[in-house]
């Protein structure tokens, strides 16, 4: 019986889980991360190459998604 009232309450507790200490998941987000800022730069050098009329709004713009998104790599430590 006091075997199934102590893991009763441990059930009932809730778990607390710091997915930014299991390095699994910081290795998927670096990758993820890392992925998007280069499919960015490619945007990036496209947009250069064509006379499109909103193309420096765009560069602009994806330039500010790299910043953050490299700021975010380097706040984590990642």
């Amino acid at each position: 019986m006091d075997k199934y009232t102590r893991s009763q309450a441990m059930t009932d507790q809730p778990r607390t889980v710091k997915l930014d200490h299991h390095d699994s998941v910081r290795s998927h987000v670096c990758q993820q991360i890392s992925t998007e800022v280069e499919r960015l730069e490619r945007r990036i050098e496209t947009l250069r190459l064509t006379k499109a009329p909103h193309a420096a709004i765009m560069i602009s713009t994806y330039e500010r998604m790299i910043d953050r998104k490299k700021g975010f790599l380097r706040n984590w430590n990642l």
